[in-house]
């Protein structure tokens, strides 16, 4: 099913609030860091206002991320899962076939 507007309304800021977490940093700290006042995510976590194109692109910047990974849902940890590509991308393809048979193993738990 396709997203409209009232659906990204409502997910960005779970989305952002996940991100944020998983990086271990507080809303006023990222808020400061990219140069808005102290409550800017936190106003944005609460669904009392919405980033701008501009923000967004601090905010992904900020987090390490680009936008198209920042609104890729089925992927929680972006950042992460970069890091593991390219360490997938240095391996053997024996060893490849390693890890795939783990994460298969792990998936369907």
């Amino acid at each position: 099913m396709e997203k409209n507007y009232w659906d990204y309304v409502e997910w960005l800021p779970k989305r952002l609030a996940a991100l944020r977490m998983e990086k271990k940093v507080s809303a006023r700290d990222m808020s400061l860091s990219i140069g808005q006042c102290a409550n800017y995510i936190n106003r944005i976590e609460t669904g009392r206002a919405l980033p701008s194109m501009h923000g967004l692109f601090y905010i992904c910047e900020y987090l390490g991320i680009t936008p198209e990974e920042f609104f890729a849902e089925e992927t929680a940890s972006p950042e992460k899962t970069r890091e593991l590509l390219r360490a997938l991308q240095r391996l053997t393809p024996e060893q490849t076939e390693h890890v795939l048979w783990l994460v298969r193993e792990i998936a369907e738990k």
